[in-house]
């Protein structure tokens, strides 16, 4: 790690990212973006992490886009353009691909490249005075083709014009009417219900977790592209483990089961 604008911890199955930016909205520095990459990936390499929670430090904001103060060092020549945007995608690459589920927490500002970080996600639970937009309109610039792609696969093409010819800020209900968002809880209990959400995730199968989600993913990939043979070996993985026994038992003895990923 090389910024302490990146926190990170595990609990109880359970792998917390916080954007520690506050004082910026935690807008994104070039450290920020690399060292998110890595916790990420840490955070699914660890054995004891079933899902990981991803949230914005402070009240005013998840993120609200990259640190426009840090561009003068960061992005100076050609070079160093190019330097931040690989660390950019590299970073949206691997919070998309994670093979374990990934829930956005948003209390606030998700603007630009957050609401990017926030659509890298598999759910996105929002505050009711969250806000979201895409100013790129505004400001002139061109907009990569596998971000609106993203866009689009969760909001639809209509939708995905609307938020980039506008460029406007769009609140919770409007976002959650677009299917931008999956929940809007009130801002005191942002935290809590965000809390009981990963929890109940944690407890599931994780087996049967990961093959749903490899599923997804290959479903929204070409036909010709899909790789249909793992998915159906981690359908299989599910059938042949010991927590689909476990499962199974615990309904029948009317219990909570404890699944072990096994």
């Amino acid at each position: 790690m090389t910024t302490d604008r990146i926190i990170s911890r595990r609990e109880d199955g359970v792998g917390y990212l916080t954007f520690n930016n506050p004082d910026r909205h935690n807008a994104m520095s070039l450290e920020m973006w690399r060292d998110g990459a890595t916790v990420i990936r840490d955070l699914c390499d660890a054995g004891d992490v079933r899902v990981v929670l991803l949230a914005g430090a402070g009240e005013k904001a998840f993120v609200a886009g990259a640190d426009i103060s840090k561009f003068g060092e960061e992005r100076n020549s050609a070079d160093a353009v190019a330097e931040y945007g690989a660390a950019v995608a590299d970073f949206q690459h691997t919070l998309t691909h994670a093979p374990i589920p990934t829930i956005a927490r948003i209390g606030g500002y998700a603007i630009g490249g957050g609401l990017a970080i926030a659509l890298c996600c598999d759910i996105r639970i929002a505050s009711d005075d969250s806000r979201f937009a895409v100013p790129a309109a505004k400001l002139g610039l061109g907009y990569a083709a596998p971000g609106i792609e993203r866009l689009m696969q969760i909001v639809g093409p209509s939708f995905a014009m609307e938020i980039f010819y506008t460029a406007r800020q769009f609140d919770a209900a409007e976002a959650l009417m677009m299917g931008l968002i999956n929940q809007v809880v009130p801002r005191a209990e942002l935290s809590s219900f965000c809390d009981d959400y990963v929890s109940r995730i944690a407890g599931n199968a994780p087996l049967t977790i990961r093959a749903v989600k490899t599923a997804v993913q290959e479903n929204l990939k070409p036909p010709a592209d899909r790789d249909v043979v793992l998915c159906e070996e981690q359908v299989a993985a599910c059938f042949a483990s010991r927590d689909y026994i476990e499962g199974r038992t615990a309904f029948a003895e009317k219990r909570k089961p404890v699944f072990t990923g096994t």
